[in-house]
């Protein structure tokens, strides 16, 4: 496997150093990685950010949240990506850390079929637990990597995946030091966008808790409107009745629903929380690599207000995987890719309608289809 991330890495390296981009001093890259679960081979569908320069980095494993199950339940699982941690991967990058997002079996382009049905309702622990293989299985695969410090591992999870970290770290996994879970819980699939019996997701935490012995940092929204507040405290105080060094903070509003505050949300929001619990754990909580503001791009004339706010959301972000599209009636189609390719497919996806034909605007921070 180290063949493959070598591979990887050090072309994502050569093409920063022909045009720096919006993440000079990073590396980005996209990867399927190897792993074994369960006595199966398979890749998992899986992003790195880390410095672009020699050394063992400090690892950040992410995962992600489930969708509310009903129609279309598995077409949205196989649409979702690894670049939605992109906000807060680069902002940890930036303090020296290797991130690597990954998508559970099933999700993605990852392997293996969807493994996380419950055997019955509302059975979260069993549903986790089996998440919790793969987190297992990424560590192995890459802690020996040569840019990863195998003693100094954080488990960071949002959603179905915050306790999918908690069941991973259950079993005292060597080299985590730490777990950040961001609105962990997880969605009924009998009634969409709700916890299915919320006393049973207290349970979960509860009997996750019994063996864990790394410290956790748990991250709820005000108006997370899944898992609010009230909930938020009933979890952690089983959480940490069973003996689990833990903190809880309630952090303030975000957009209509906190929930997605990890994902969508500048990591400014919550980054004055996170870095004092890092500098407890000895782990880098500074900035080391600076990075400069996104250079202005001119916007497309005839833009929709809602396109226009959404371009201003487009020049900001940071990804040179990442294209703009619009048609000649004021529409657009904004995305992010694991790659350029798929940013300018899927922004042309987003764009087109029967009425007008669309074509790339920008890709990166470069107007036009470069």
């Amino acid at each position: 496997m180290r063949i493959l991330l070598a591979l990887l890495l050090s072309f994502v390296t050569v093409a920063h150093a022909e045009d720096r981009g919006l993440l000079p001093g990073l590396i980005a890259a996209p990867l399927l990685l190897p792993v074994n679960i369960s006595g199966k081979d398979l890749t998992l569908d899986a992003y790195v950010i880390r410095p672009d320069r020699p050394g063992r980095f400090p690892l950040v494993i992410m995962t992600h949240g489930t969708p509310s199950g009903g129609e279309g339940f598995f077409d949205k699982i196989t649409r979702r990506t690894p670049i939605s941690f992109n906000l807060a991967a680069v902002a940890l990058a930036q303090r020296g850390y290797a991130t690597l997002s990954i998508m559970r079996r099933g999700f993605g382009r990852s392997g293996g079929g969807y493994s996380e049905g419950l055997p019955a309702p509302c059975d979260y622990t069993s549903g986790v637990r089996i998440g919790a293989d793969d987190v297992i299985a990424a560590i192995s695969a890459v802690r020996n990597e040569p840019w990863v410090d195998g003693d100094h591992i954080l488990l960071l999870g949002h959603s179905t995946g915050g306790l999918t970290m908690l069941a991973a770290a259950e079993r005292n996994p060597a080299g985590v030091v730490g777990i950040v879970n961001f609105d962990g819980g997880y969605h009924s699939t009998v009634k969409p966008g709700e916890p299915c019996a919320p006393e049973r997701l207290v349970e979960t935490v509860a009997a996750l808790s019994r063996a864990v012995r790394v410290p956790a940092l748990w991250l709820y929204a005000e108006n997370d409107q899944f898992y609010g507040p009230d909930l938020a405290r009933q979890m952690f105080a089983a959480y940490t009745a069973g003996g689990a060094p833990a903190r809880l903070q309630i952090l303030p509003p975000f957009g209509k629903n906190g929930h997605d505050l990890v994902t969508e949300g500048a990591a400014s929001r919550w980054l004055p929380i996170v870095e004092p619990f890092l500098a407890e754990l000895k782990l880098p909580s500074a900035v080391a690599i600076d990075l400069p503001e996104p250079a202005a791009l001119p916007a497309p004339p005839g833009l929709s207000p809602d396109c226009q706010k959404m371009f201003a959301r487009y020049t900001s972000y940071r990804s040179d995987a990442k294209a703009f599209a619009v048609d000649d009636k004021g529409g657009c189609g904004s995305s992010n890719g694991r790659t350029v390719a798929e940013a300018r497919d899927n922004a042309i996806a987003e764009c087109s309608n029967k009425d007008s034909a669309c074509h790339v605007y920008a890709v990166g921070q470069h107007v036009g289809e470069n």
